[in-house]
C-alpha cells in the first residue's frame, strides 16, 4: 500500500475530492439562483397576465359578482391567462370575497387575506409564496400537486376598486429553470477543474521526482559524511593506539623492570610501583576511549562481543551489568552498526550521568525487526525539562533510526531509572 503514500496519488485523490465538493456546491448554488429566476419569472408573467391580460377585460358589475359580467370575463380572456405554467387564476376584492376563478365553484366564497396579500393590494407589489394546500380556499388545487407557487399582483376594475389578481404555477417551470441552469454553469465549473487538474497532475509530478532526487542526494551525503567520520575515527584510534598507548605500555614495564631491582631502596621501589599502576590505569582509560572513538570489527567479533567490550568499564566501577545478545543473524551491516552506535551512546549516558548500579543491554529479534533495550536503575531524569544539551548524541542518532525505518523512544522519570528501546527493521 505504499502508493496510496505518493504524492501523486494524493494530490488526484485532494483533486478529485475538491471536484466532489465543487461539484455539490454548485449544484447547490445553482439551484437557488435557478429557483430565483425562475420566481421571477413567475411574477413578471403574473404582472402581463393581471394588468395587459385580465384588467383590460374586467367588465362593470364583475365587483358586484354579476353574472353576467363573470361570463362575459370567462369566455373572453380564460384561456389567454391558463396559459404555460399557469393552473388556477383567482380574482379578489380587499374583504375577500373571490370575484372570479377558472373553478366557478370558488366565485362568491369570502375567505379573508393575509397581511402579506393586503399589503400587496394596497400598494401595488408583486409577491410569490408558496401555496398552503390545507387553507380551504385551496382545497380546489390540491389535486394540481404537493408544490404550487402563488403569486398575486394588484389589478383595477372599471368602478376604479383594486382587486387582487393570483395566478397559481405548478413547479415545472421551477424544475426546468433550474436544469436549464445546471446546464450551463456546471460543465463549465467541472470541466475547468479537470483541466486544471489534468495541467497540475505532470507537475506535481515532476516535483515528486525533484523531492524524491534530492532526498536520495540528502541520503547519499549522509552517509559519506558518516563514512568519513568513521575514517577519521579510525585513523585517530590507530595513532593512538600505535603511539601513545603503546608509549604507556613501554613505559609501564620498564618501570616495572627497573622497580624489580634490588639495588633500589624500599621508598623509591613503592614510588616506582605507583607511577606504574598509574601508567596501566592510564593505558587502560586510553584504550576504553579508542573503544568508544571506533567500533571495534562487529563483523569479526559479532555485535555481542562488540556489546560486552562497551559494556566494560561499567563492570570495572562495580556495576551491575547482564548483555543478552541474540537473534542478529541476517541482519545487515548498516543495522548492525547502528544497533551498536545507539548501544554505545546509551552506556555512554550510563557512566556520565546514571550513578545506576545495575544496567541491562538486550539485543532480540521480534518478526523481521531488530529490538536494543537499554534499561538502567538510575537517577533518571525529566524528558520534558531536559536542556538542550542533555543526551544530545541519542537525538541526533534518532534522525537515523528514523531513515532506516525504525523508532527510538526512550523512557525516564526523576529516581526511576531509564530505558531505551529502539526497533528497526533487519534490513
Amino acid at each position: 500500500m505504499r502508493w496510496l503514500t505518493h504524492p501523486v496519488v494524493q494530490f488526484l485523490a485532494a483533486g478529485v475530492v475538491v471536484l466532489v465538493l465543487v461539484g455539490v456546491a454548485t449544484s447547490w448554488l445553482s439551484r437557488d439562483a435557478a429557483d430565483e429566476e425562475a420566481i421571477d419569472d413567475a411574477r413578471t408573467l403574473t404582472q402581463v397576465l393581471g394588468r395587459s391580460v385580465a384588467q383590460p377585460a374586467v367588465p362593470r358589475g364583475l365587483v358586484s359578482a354579476d353574472p353576467a359580467a363573470i361570463d362575459r370575463l370567462d369566455r373572453k380572456v380564460l384561456d389567454r391567462l391558463l396559459v404555460g405554467d399557469v393552473r388556477r387564476i383567482k380574482i379578489w376584492k380587499a374583504d375577500g370575497t373571490i370575484v372570479y376563478s377558472d373553478r366557478t365553484e370558488l366565485i362568491g366564497s369570502v375567505y379573508p387575506l393575509d397581511e402579506d396579500e393586503l399589503e400587496a393590494l394596497r400598494e401595488g407589489r408583486t409577491d410569490a409564496e408558496l401555496s398552503d394546500l390545507s387553507k380551504p380556499e385551496n382545497r380546489f388545487e390540491r389535486e394540481l400537486g404537493p408544490d404550487l407557487l402563488e403569486v398575486y399582483t394588484q389589478i383595477w376594475s372599471p368602478e376604479g376598486e383594486p382587486l387582487l389578481f393570483e395566478a397559481y404555477f405548478t413547479a415545472g417551470q421551477i424544475g426546468r429553470q433550474r436544469e436549464a441552469v445546471l446546464a450551463r454553469f456546471l460543465p463549465i465549473t467541472l470541466g475547468s477543474l479537470i483541466v486544471l487538474l489534468a495541467l497540475t497532475t505532470p507537475l506535481v509530478l515532476l516535483l515528486a521526482r525533484r523531492i524524491a532526487r534530492g532526498a536520495r542526494v540528502r541520503e547519499e551525503l549522509l552517509q559519506a559524511a558518516v563514512r568519513a567520520s568513521d575514517a577519521e575515527r579510525l585513523r585517530i584510534a590507530r595513532d593512538l593506539h600505535d603511539g601513545v598507548v603503546q608509549d604507556l605500555a613501554g613505559s609501564s614495564f620498564a618501570l616495572s623492570t627497573v622497580s624489580s631491582s634490588g639495588s633500589l631502596a624500599p621508598q623509591v621501589r613503592g614510588e616506582l610501583d605507583e607511577v606504574s599502576r598509574s601508567l596501566r590505569t592510564s593505558m587502560r582509560s586510553l584504550r576504553s576511549l579508542l573503544v568508544e572513538i571506533y567500533p571495534p570489527d562487529l563483523h569479526a567479533g559479532g555485535l555481542s562481543a562488540a556489546l560486552h567490550d562497551l559494556a566494560a568499564p561499567l563492570t570495572a566501577t562495580g556495576t551491575a551489568v547482564d548483555v543478552d545478545v541474540s537473534g542478529d543473524d541476517g541482519a545487515s551491516e548498516g543495522v548492525v552498526a547502528l544497533t551498536w552506535r545507539v548501544a554505545q551512546e546509551a552506556v555512554r549516558n550510563v557512566v556520565h550521568h546514571a550513578s545506576a548500579t545495575r544496567v541491562s543491554v538486550t539485543v532480540r529479534r521480534e518478526g523481521d525487526t531488530l529490538v536494543l533495550e537499554v534499561v538502567d536503575d538510575g537517577r533518571g531524569f525529566d524528558p520534558d525539562a531536559e536542556g538542550p544539551e542533555g543526551h544530545f548524541g541519542l537525538r541526533n542518532l534518532e534522525g537515523l533510526v528514523r531513515e532506516s525505518g525504525g523508532t527510538l523512544e526512550v523512557e525516564s522519570a526523576p529516581g526511576d531509572g531509564t530505558a531505551l528501546r529502539m526497533e528497526v527493521p533487519v534490513r
